[in-house]
Formats: C-alpha cells, structure tokens, sequence
C-alpha cells in the first residue's frame, strides 16, 4: 500500500483559504472605503445643492424686502396724494359755499334790519347787527330756521342802543350752516 502524506496537502488548502480570506477582507475594506467615499460625496454634493437652493432663497427673500418697502413706499405716496387731492376737492367744493352762505344771509334779512359783522368759525356763523325793533329780530331768527342752507339759529343777546339818534335794537346771534350734502335745492316729490 502506497501511503500518502495529507499534511501538505491540508496546509496548502489553509494557506489558499487564508488568502482568500484576506483578498475577502481587503476586498470587504476596499468596498467600505468605496462605499464610504461615495456616500461622503453624495452627502456633500446634497449638501452643496441645499446650500445652493438657500443661497438662492436667500436672494429672494432679499429681492422681495426691497419690492415690499418701493410697495410701502407707494403707498404713502398714494395716500399722501390722495390727502392733497381730498384737501383741493375740499377747497373747491367750499369756493361757492361763501358765496351761497351770503346770498342767503341776505335773502333772508327782513326789512330794517342791518348786519354790522359777520364771522364764521368752522360751520358757526356770528351775526351781530341792528334792528328797528326785537320784532325784526325775532323774524330774523324765523327765516334763519326756514332757511335750506342755515340750521340752529340762536339769539345770543340783543339790548337797545341809540345810533344817530335813533333807537335801535342791537343783537347777537349765531347760526349753523348746514353740511353740502344736507343743503341744496329741495326736490318737490309728486304723489
């Protein structure tokens, strides 16, 4: 019988799993490695695009704060000339309002009677004036409360005084004039 000697044979078998092992392992380590560097790329190329993406945010954002402060500044602007246009507006609706306010003073003076002063403050007109008698003043007052441009007429103090020797009766009194929209022509409804 032949004998064979298996030790070298078994060794050899060892030695080639040994370094298939450690091919296995180096190939395991360069596969981690690559697997690795591949991630940390992919994680910085997200990285990257995220802060490209924020970056790109950011000059929005920015670019939005200066359209909304040239919007807010158009806006005073706006406002600022809609206040001169309500201030002209005011003033040329009030242009015929003087003259209005006295030709209806004087269509609803009575006989004998005469203005001295006359003062308005706000929407408060002061009359001060002579009369033949307080008769006069009292229809003064009347026509004044009849009147479609004037409202509250109040008499504020009448007494006697003598100019150019006569006797006459001096007053005070102060009407309201009534608002553009309130006053007018009034329009006679049919029924």
């Amino acid at each position: 019988m032949m004998r064979i000697n298996l030790l070298p044979h078994r060794q050899l078998k060892r030695a080639e799993r040994k370094r298939q092992l450690g091919l296995m392992a180096a190939a395991t380590v360069a596969l981690a490695v690559f697997i690795v560097f591949m991630g940390h790329g992919f994680a910085n190329s997200q990285l990257q695009a995220q802060t490209n993406r924020n970056q790109r945010l950011q000059d929005a954002i920015t670019q939005l704060d200066k359209e909304i402060q040239e919007i807010k500044s158009l806006k005073e602007e706006i406002k600022n000339m809609l206040e001169r246009k309500q201030v002209v507006e005011n003033l040329q609706g009030g242009r015929s309002q003087v003259v209005i306010l006295l030709d209806e003073i004087t269509r609803q003076l009575p006989e004998s009677v005469y203005l001295k002063s006359l003062k308005q403050a706000g929407n408060t007109i002061t009359l001060q004036g002579y009369a033949d008698s307080n008769n006069r003043v009292a229809v003064l007052v009347r026509h004044l409360a009849g009147s479609q441009w004037l409202e509250s007429p109040a008499l504020v103090e009448t007494h006697s005084e003598i100019v150019n020797n006569l006797k006459l009766s001096s007053f005070t009194l102060t009407v309201k004039q009534k608002s553009a929209t309130d006053a007018g022509p009034s329009k006679d409804k049919k029924v």
